[in-house]
């Protein structure tokens, strides 16, 4: 089995620290993949902290993963040795459920393999007794039905983090079929903001983004969008009621929901894509308008391959800073003050220095 160095927690209240994993050697749909860049998702400290309850130690984290496939199993027919590839939220499915054949893996009806955090599968159902770890390791064995193709034409550092945070801004997006001349708002300017600024321009929209935070504005119009709102000022949601037509909601702190659905035009639709604690909901700021309030989380590998197309096409990518593997806690106490533009990527080149 090919062993691989990676950087685990051991518990919910360690820090990330060198650690070895075991992948399985490639069956016949499998690839083998060193893995070159690995994003880091604000979701990686909510697990390795068990902040959402059901994490499972020794945890590898990440899932914005891009690399270069070094072998191939027998029956391998959708890549080639040296390809570069990506592996993003999940590696698996039950590949039977209405979900899965409707290329929607991520909502799978006996639950997607998460990369990790999650487990292997036997048949449809979980194993288990086989957690997966994620990409802050060398490499990493994946099913080739789960592998996406990187096109060419998009730094690899600012790749990865459209397996995660560029998935789950472009899937919304998608859905609610975005046209040139629509009122896109963006709520808070992270990981997912920033990304979710840059798709929505490059579908035409016009953009604004929401933000409590006044010193967004620069960064927010250098990002491409339109216009900006700073929340802070209570008055701007009578100023601004009825102007918008999509919403993507990316903050996971608690905010009032009901003075963001007032944004909203006839038929507007607000989507939630953080997790922040329970927020009342007046139903009024529903039915006065026919509005509406959704939830999208990432889309499936079909999706997520034409996110990727389409972002190689428009010269999308994310805006990254680059770290080295031994920098990750450092980086995770900068995550948590709001102090990285927009996403820290992981260079696994460093990890054979430890």
């Amino acid at each position: 089995m090919p062993r691989t160095p990676a950087y685990a927690a051991v518990s919910a209240r360690s820090a990330l620290a060198p650690f070895w994993v075991e992948r399985r050697e490639p069956g016949p749909d499998d690839v083998l993949i060193d893995i070159l860049y690995c994003g880091v998702c604000h979701s990686d400290i909510h697990q390795v902290r068990d902040e959402w309850g059901g994490s499972t130690f020794p945890m590898v984290p990440g899932h914005e993963i891009v690399g270069r496939v070094v072998k191939i199993g027998t029956q391998v027919t959708r890549f080639r040795m040296g390809d570069t590839v990506g592996v993003g939220c999940f590696v698996d499915s039950c590949r039977h459920c209405q979900a899965c054949a409707a290329g929607e893996e991520q909502f799978c009806e006996h639950g997607m393999s998460a990369t990790y955090n999650g487990f292997e599968r036997n048949g449809i159902e979980l194993d288990r007794s086989r957690p997966t770890y994620g990409g802050y390791s060398g490499r990493i064995t994946v099913d080739q039905h789960y592998v996406l193709h990187v096109p060419a034409g998009i730094p690899l550092e600012r790749t990865a983090p459209l397996l995660c945070a560029g998935i789950t801004t472009y899937s919304p997006l998608r859905h609610y079929a975005v046209k040139a001349g629509d009122q896109v708002a963006i709520v808070g300017l992270g990981g997912l903001g920033h990304m979710g600024v840059k798709l929505a321009k490059a579908m035409g929209a016009q953009v604004t983004v929401l933000s409590h935070s006044t010193s967004k504005h620069d960064d927010a119009l250098h990002l491409g969008a339109d216009d900006f709102i700073a929340t802070g000022d209570a008055d701007v949601f009578n100023t601004h009621a009825g102007r918008f037509d999509l919403i993507l909601d990316t903050v996971s702190a608690p905010h009032d929901y009901n003075a963001y659905l007032s944004l909203l035009s006839l038929d507007g639709t607000m989507v939630l894509l953080g997790l922040p604690d329970p927020t009342p909901l007046a139903a009024g700021s529903l039915i006065r308008r026919r509005r509406r309030l959704a939830g999208s989380m990432i889309g499936g590998i079909r999706q997520t391959q034409e996110m990727l197309d389409f972002c190689a096409g428009h010269g999308v990518a994310a805006d990254v800073e680059v770290i080295d593997i031994a920098q990750i806690n450092t980086a995770y106490q900068r995550m948590l003050q709001g102090d990285v533009r927009y996403r820290f990527v992981i260079d696994l080149a460093t990890l054979q220095d430890d």
